[in-house]
């Protein structure tokens, strides 16, 4: 099992040396790897940093520990500039870096307030283009591609990206869609959301859940190269979870989400605090 810090990438988030500065005394604290969200605007007013300027800030100062988004809504995106931006920050680490892509959530603001795509199908759509396109121009060879919501005329786009064959790619999906779960498989890994459609609500991770999309994702996969499941759960400082993380690790849970959440449990300060005294295994 490997653990990460998840955090946002607004309020104290947004200064690039803080986020550098939490990502080093991780690193030092023991931990695998650190996580940002990926939003451009939560709320007028609040405070929010571009994800790839703090995960190359991050990149400067460690020498281990995973980077990852998690995660860019590729269809507010335009993939051959996220293309570019991925390889920066996995040579800048020297082949750390972990992509992880949706459709984006929630819709409003951040797709309404700048006309964006706002049907879910579309945005599926434009996240299964997008993926073709960047893994075409991390190729390194001429690629081309014509499809309903992008157009790309053939390029070559070097420097490849130190990770080969490519940046690894985990997909958010809402369970129990079963099409976003599909769409994990084909790539390198999933973190899981379990959210209602019909009633609008999101609910906490089991085991037992996990270990449903586990088994989906092993049928509708059709490699045997390493896959990871990334669990994410809300941080609750001075409580012993490893018997928890224990049962998660036994239904194929490979990555433990360690994150702070707005609006619930501690500070940000206290769950600073609690996580470097290092991870649940530490």
């Amino acid at each position: 099992m490997k653990f990460c810090a998840d955090v946002p990438n607004f309020g104290i988030w947004s200064d690039p040396r803080r986020f550098a500065d939490f990502a080093a005394r991780l690193e030092a604290a023991g931990w695998d790897g650190i996580s940002v969200w990926d939003h451009i605007l939560v709320e007028d007013g609040m405070e929010v940093a571009d994800p790839w300027v703090l995960l190359t800030a991050a990149a400067m100062v460690t020498d281990r520990i995973k980077l990852m988004s998690m995660v860019t809504p590729i269809p507010r995106r335009h993939p051959w500039k996220l293309a570019r931006e991925c390889v920066s920050v996995d040579i800048a680490s020297e082949g750390r870096l972990i992509l992880g892509v949706g459709i984006g959530w929630p819709t409003d603001p951040e797709f309404t307030r700048f006309h964006g795509p706002q049907d879910l199908r579309t945005r599926a759509d434009m996240l299964d283009e997008g993926l073709d396109i960047l893994m075409g121009l991390w190729s390194g060879e001429p690629f081309a591609f014509h499809g309903e919501h992008y157009d790309l005329e053939q390029v070559t786009f070097l420097p490849r990206p130190i990770q080969q064959p490519r940046v690894p790619l985990w997909a958010a999906a809402m369970w129990p869609s079963r099409r976003p779960v599909r769409r994990a498989a084909r790539l390198d890994g999933i973190a899981p959301i379990f959210y209602d459609v019909e009633t609008d609500e999101f609910a906490a991770p089991t085991p037992d859940g996990i270990g449903d999309i586990a088994a989906y994702v092993a049928a509708n996969r059709s490699t045997d190269d390493p896959f990871d499941i990334a669990v994410s759960a809300a941080h609750l400082p001075g409580q012993d979870i490893a018997a928890e993380v224990a049962r998660y690790e036994a239904v194929g849970t490979t990555s433990w989400r360690d994150g702070w959440v707005p609006d619930t449990g501690p500070s940000p300060d206290e769950w600073i605090a609690d996580v470097l005294e290092g991870p649940p295994d530490r």
